[in-house]
């Protein structure tokens, strides 16, 4: 990886962490959707890397997250989940000529039907595993899939928004 690449994953590591803590923590709507706009800097990570770097990064801004919500490392655990499974789901996902080398999964580079495809999968298992941690079990099975199904919405129509407003297709991550 070139350093200015690594500047930039830096850059974006914090961007994400400084909007989750300072803006998102706060936003919830209808006590059910919450915002966890961090995994977009997880979603977009390069094709290239590989599983023990998507972990780590997701062990990192997780545990950041974690230190910021007071909440003993459940972002980390599901932040590590989705970055164990994105191999596989990018796999599944790859169109027929595979991925071009530097690419990343980025809406306007790989177009709407596979960046949401992809995005509502990880997003989805991320909360899955989030709130149901959170929950500590089964016994309110209905309204945390509601939370997790709400939030899956809110989370990726914010990611969605950001994707079109700050990524253009020429830049690469």
């Amino acid at each position: 990886m070139q350093g200015t690449s690594i500047i930039a994953q830096v850059f974006y590591f914090v961007i994400y962490l400084v909007l989750q803590v300072v803006l998102m923590q706060n936003v919830v709507l209808f006590d059910v959707a919450f915002c966890f706009l961090y995994i977009g800097f997880l979603l977009l990570l390069p094709f290239e890397s590989g599983p023990v770097r998507l972990m780590f990064m997701g062990l990192a801004i997780g545990l950041c997250v974690d230190i910021f919500y007071n909440s003993f490392g459940i972002h980390a655990a599901a932040s590590v989940f989705i970055m164990y499974l994105r191999p596989h789901i990018v796999s599944v996902l790859a169109p027929r000529g595979g991925y071009e080398t530097g690419m990343t999964p980025k809406l306007k580079v790989m177009g709407l039907e596979w960046f949401s495809v992809y995005a509502l999968i990880l997003i989805f298992l991320h909360h899955l595993v989030l709130f149901f941690v959170e929950a500590g079990g089964f016994e309110m099975f209905g309204f945390t899939l509601l939370k997790v199904a709400a939030s899956t919405v809110f989370t990726f129509v914010v990611i969605l928004i950001i994707q079109y407003l700050f990524y253009s297709s020429k830049r690469s991550l």
